[in-house]
């Protein structure tokens, strides 16, 4: 018998849902128990003391009928329901085999302790419950009407049922969301029927529903629910032209294209209304309206009006048409691109100032037109200054070799007269009144320059 217990017990465990326990100073035992039909379910009972030199008498009661009597490791008696319970010692736990729906109600367990140091016999009672779950079966929901309803006026009503599970929960939920209360919302006893009266526009949705017991769950189909609503948020638009508040401008000899639109099921009927001179008149009739600004000699009003054939609802809103120049296309697209962004404006100018300052540093510091001036000078000098320059002692002496011969150059009377005085504090010049003496250096070919050819 001990050896068939041990074998059930993992069996027992499977539809074992434990919830709270009742503690006292010696045992310990579960208030409750939920387990599966058809299934074994553990009645457990822990020792709080260490069972050694301890006499444990007691028994187990179903509904204050005898099940089991015991004494330490031995069963005195099975009093009744014999092949449905096993007693598993050293402890007072019990397993009941097959589960079945008579087998729900109150177990009591009496201990009786006899400690060998102890004269008096210590007596603890405690009760389980257990209730005997069904699986529940996958959900059918059932909406009343089928087909879709109309808004502020038809009510809906969902019923959810299995054919299989005991101790069923039911809930509610709309695409994902748990539906919460509202006055509008009604639930039977268990919430097996849910309830919305009237329906609206923000009810619509999938509709599921969700069973469960202690021992399973399932789950639904989605069930969609239809409502004809609106027309809600009415507007006119137009590709052409420019809106403002309530007024529309187009330009001279422009075809207009006004759409009416607005949040509706089934989409609504629309009427075009004109009003002028205290009269008005049905100009068309569907969602759009075409004006040819031609034909209006002066501000001319309009009325769009949006009918609900199903939820006979309707609305309207009303435009005033003005036709005056707005500028070619061209002048709309500079306009456009006149529109540039704060940020942009702010970083391009950050950018000139920038450039400008290192422009005025470059110059401070390096004077490029003096640069050039230099450069332009250099270029342009005389031969004379030229070769001058050669002569002012701070070149190298390596410059200075070569191969001097003089030229007679006639000049005039002023010429020479400048020469003598320049060179009156020469005493080995003669006659310099009738020439002016120039110099002209070759330089000889060097070997070094002749291999560098």
């Amino acid at each position: 018998m001990e050896s068939l217990s041990r074998a059930a017990l993992p069996f027992s465990l499977g539809g074992l849902l434990l919830l709270t326990g009742i503690h006292s100073t010696f045992i310990s035992v579960p208030s409750i128990l939920h387990g599966v039909r058809g299934r074994p379910l553990l009645l457990p009972v822990k020792y709080n003391f260490t069972t050694a030199n301890v006499e444990i008498q007691g028994d187990w009661k179903l509904h204050d009928t005898m099940l089991v009597a015991f004494r330490n490791r031995n069963v005195i008696s099975h009093l009744s329901m014999e092949h449905q319970h096993t007693f598993l010692p050293p402890n007072a736990s019990l397993l009941i085999n097959v589960l079945e729906e008579k087998a729900e109600g109150p177990y009591k367990v009496d201990i009786r302790l006899k400690f060998a140091d102890k004269p008096d016999i210590i007596e603890e009672s405690r009760v389980v419950r257990v209730t005997v779950n069904v699986p529940v079966s996958k959900p059918n929901v059932h909406m009343s009407p089928g087909s879709p309803v109309v808004e502020d006026k038809d009510n809906v009503t969902w019923t959810c049922s299995v054919d299989n599970g005991s101790h069923v929960q039911y809930r509610w939920f709309r695409d994902g969301v748990p539906v919460g209360t509202g006055d509008r919302y009604s639930f039977s006893g268990d919430n097996g029927k849910f309830a919305i009266s009237p329906v609206r526009k923000e009810d619509i949705g999938d509709y599921v529903c969700q069973v469960s017991n202690h021992v399973s769950e399932e789950w639904s189909r989605p069930v969609p629910l239809s409502v004809f609503y609106g027309p809600y948020n009415l507007e006119v638009s137009a590709q052409q032209g420019l809106k403002t508040g309530e007024v529309f401008t187009i330009n001279p000899g422009e075809l207009v294209l006004f759409d009416c639109h607005a949040d509706s099921n089934p989409p609504n009927t629309c009427v075009w209304i004109s009003k002028s001179r205290n009269s008005t008149k049905v100009v068309m009739k569907g969602p759009r309206l075409e004006v040819m600004s031609e034909r209006l000699a002066q501000a001319e009003e309009y009325v769009c009006r949006a009918f609900n054939n199903v939820t006979q609802k309707q609305d309207e809103t009303q435009f005033t048409l003005v036709v005056a120049s707005l500028g070619t296309g061209k002048a709309k697209h500079l306009q456009t691109e006149s529109s540039v962004p704060p940020l942009a404006v702010i970083t391009v100018s950050c950018l000139i100032i920038i450039a400008c300052m290192l422009l005025v540093l470059f110059r401070r510091s390096c004077r490029p037109h003096r640069v050039i001036m230099d450069m332009y000078s250099r270029n342009h000098k005389p031969l004379t200054d030229q070769k001058r320059a050669h002569l002012s002692g701070h070149e190298d002496a390596t410059e200075d070799f070569g191969i001097y011969e003089f030229v007679t150059i006639p000049g005039r009377s002023d010429s020479t007269q400048a020469s003598s005085k320049s060179l009156s504090g020469l005493n080995s010049v003669q006659d310099l009144h009738s020439t002016i003496y120039d110099v002209i250096r070759h330089i000889p070919e060097t070997p070094t320059q002749g291999l560098l050819k």
